[in-house]
């Protein structure tokens, strides 16, 4: 029913969120948050005006009357939580024999905080970057009542001024806020901002009772009225929506629910939180202690600088840094000074690879060895130097401030000249056999393939910054090649042809290339690569940064002529060939944000740019997001509008305790298609080149003396 009065249970639910008595102090115990049947922070299918803690990173399935909802959220901020979702939805389009699958976006945003007479208050969007078969917005207030009592009201539109809707309050604003536009549900992908907060609004609100430590009950008064459900898939008979929640695990729920009068939905939510590792601790050797010039030590007490000398503690100190999982790559002695190169091949944090260095060398070096210069060397350059002094080793180990003094005093800067690496250090070759996953999403022929095999990776490392690399893959297991889903793109080809690529390629030369790098000025780095640069191009790629040590700031140029290599992913190539490139800008925001925009000519010959934002952990979990719009229309790029996606990278060492470099990164895509695509060359500069530079060295310097 349409009217300038709300419902009268909305406005009796309003005033008891906003009358409420006095909440509890600061530290009283709280209720649990949990996630609606949407996956953001919510009661039922309502939301409230709560958050996550900070950094989670959760999953949750949720099912009724033909519908699941999987849908993965991220506490971005504190306050900011986004949510990208994967619904299937039966007997919805017309003839009701196919089911409709959808992708869509979400973000919940608490502006203010609970006090002891206010209300918490949020705001939120419910694919707001989707089809619009969910497209919602709402305001809502929540207010804690005791130690296990929550009341939440809000007003919603869209889907959630469905049911007992009354003309928009906005409209006073404006006219224009009467009527909401239709979307064109089956398309999506593009944000359609000229819906928000407009047509009619309703009240919504629950009750949630927080029955034990691991039993939460709640009863909502839901303001959707599931326009395309309804009668479709299930019948509604009432508004009210009851369910239970019980905690299984410290982060997994399971919910039973009854809703609308006729039906039963179930739910499971788990979660974890980069910042808080499966265990306790880590299960590295502990490091070797400082050794005060004071005690016995390795080092001879009457050095004389000879030749030989310095020979015999660089293959002692090599030896030392070995067990350390510190690989030597350079050494000279002077009079008071030791100039020590190094290449981390164990620590996610560089300052930890430092601060067992620096360790090593007191034990080892002359007592007349006052300052250590320690190079951090990333494919054979020099990228960052750290001046420790030798006393404050000695000063600071045992202090409970030593992280950060040790910090304070150690002098950062950019390392002058080339690097000069030990007689044995080049040529070297090595060689890993490891399994491989690799996964196509969002198909909805078939939602979920997966490919398991085995992966073979060579690297050849002739002199300083010339490598060769390759990697060969052979299938075990897994269904990528059984795709039939013919790509219908009125652009060239570039990505949209992918089931093809696995269909005919196995086994597979994945990549296959030569890469030099170089160090042309202080300030700047330069990469030169050439082969099968990825498994969809070849060609020759060539990038040039701008990073001062100390900036977060950093500029980079790349340009790269490559051609479509044949479905075999042998040796062959396709008649397609482009010239493509980007000109790109990196921030480093803090509190461990990352911006990055990329500008330039995609592999369709269409120009854009890309923007992303990410959020790094200092155990090295990362999440972002990115979106790229070109000069191709949302029409020719077809479905999904434009390209966009979530990336995460999991630290191995955050699951299994050991210290190891190695981690796994995956993307989600919506769907994949031509616009908007760029060329996936390794060892791009930016991300060498970061992590060994001041600021990522500060945010990790807890690390150095572990």
């Amino acid at each position: 029913m349409r009217g300038y009065a709300a419902t009268g249970f909305g406005w009796v639910l309003t005033a008891a969120v906003f009358a409420a008595s006095p909440g509890l102090s600061e530290d009283a115990p709280r209720i649990d948050t949990g996630y609606n049947s949407y996956g953001y922070p919510g009661m039922i299918d309502m939301p409230v005006a709560a958050s996550r803690p900070d950094g989670e990173l959760a999953f949750s399935v949720s099912s009724f009357a033909g519908q699941t909802r999987n849908t993965l959220t991220f506490q971005l901020t504190p306050r900011l939580s986004g949510s990208f979702r994967y619904a299937k939805l039966e007997n919805l389009l017309p003839g009701g024999t196919k089911a409709l699958y959808d992708r869509s976006f979400s973000v919940h945003f608490r502006f203010a905080d609970e006090t002891a007479w206010r209300p918490a208050l949020a705001v939120g969007l419910n694919d707001f970057l989707g089809t619009g078969v969910y497209s919602s917005e709402y305001v809502v207030a929540t207010k804690t009542i005791g130690e296990r009592l929550r009341v939440t009201g809000g007003l919603g539109w869209g889907r959630l001024g469905g049911s007992g809707g009354f003309t928009n309050p906005l409209s006073f604003i404006s006219d224009r806020f009467e009527t909401r536009p239709e979307r064109d549900i089956g398309r999506g992908g593009d944000v359609e901002s000229q819906v928000f907060f407009r047509g009619d609004a309703a009240f919504f609100g629950g009750v949630e009772w927080q029955a034990t430590d691991k039993l939460r009950l709640t009863a909502e008064y839901s303001s959707d009225s599931h326009p395309d459900e309804d009668p479709a898939a299930f019948e509604r008979k009432s508004q009210l929506n009851f369910g239970a929640t019980y905690k299984v695990a410290p982060m997994t729920d399971i919910s039973l629910r009854y809703l609308y009068g006729s039906e039963i939905g179930v739910q499971i939510s788990t979660a974890l939180n980069p910042k808080t590792r499966p265990f306790h601790g880590g299960r590295e050797p502990a490091p070797p202690p400082v050794f005060p010039r004071g005690a016995p030590s390795v080092a001879a007490l009457s050095w004389t600088g000879q030749v030989e000398e310095s020979a015999a503690y660089r293959t002692r100190v090599a030896e030392a840094l070995d067990a350390q999982g510190v690989r030597l790559h350079g050494f000279t002695l002077a009079a008071d000074s030791a100039r020590i190169e190094i290449e981390n091949l164990t620590y996610p944090q560089e300052a930890q690879a430092v601060g067992r260095t620096a360790r090593v060398l007191t034990r080892l070096l002359p007592p007349q060895i006052e300052r250590f210069d320690i190079a951090l060397v990333s494919a054979g350059v020099p990228v960052t130097s750290l001046a420790i002094r030798r006393a404050d080793m000695e000063d600071f180990e045992h202090d409970l401030d030593g992280a950060w003094k040790s910090f304070q005093h150690a002098r950062v800067t950019s390392p002058a000249g080339r690097s000069t690496p030990l007689p044995d250090r080049y040529p070297r070759f090595e060689w890993n056999l490891k399994p491989y996953l690799s996964t196509s999403l969002f198909d909805p022929d078939d939602p979920i393939r997966a490919d398991f095999g085995a992966e073979m990776r060579l690297d050849y490392e002739v002199v300083p910054g010339l490598e060769f690399t390759g990697a060969v893959r052979k299938r075990i297991a897994g269904n990528l090649d059984e795709s039939t889903r013919p790509s219908n793109s009125v652009l060239p080809r570039v990505r949209s042809n992918f089931n093809l690529y696995d269909k005919e390629g196995d086994p597979s030369l994945t990549d296959l290339t030569a890469a030099y790098y170089f160090k042309p000025g202080k300030d700047l780095y330069g990469r030169v690569t050439g082969g099968y640069l990825e498994r969809m191009f070849g060609g020759i790629s060539g990038e040039v940064l701008w990073k001062p040590v100390y900036s977060p700031l950093a500029l980079g140029v790349e340009v790269n002529y490559v051609k479509q290599r044949d479905f075999d992913q042998r040796f062959g190539f396709q008649d397609y060939d482009v010239a493509t490139g980007h000109a790109s800008a990196y921030l480093e925001l803090g509190n461990g944000f990352h911006a990055q925009v990329d500008a330039g000519r995609y592999l369709a010959k269409d120009w854009g740019a890309t923007f992303a934002l990410d959020r790094e952990f200092g155990n090295g979990w990362r999440v972002g997001a990115f979106a790229t719009f070109t000069d191709v229309s949302f029409d020719d790029f077809g479905e999904g509008s434009f390209d966009k996606g979530i990336r995460i990278t999991i630290p191995i060492s955050w699951i299994t305790g050991e210290p190891t470099r190695t981690d796994y990164t995956t993307t989600i895509r919506p769907v994949q298609r031509d616009g908007g695509a760029r060329l996936d060359v390794g060892g791009r500069l930016y991300e060498r080149v970061r992590p060994l530079h001041k600021p990522a060295l500060e945010r990790g310097w807890g690390r150095f003396w572990r």
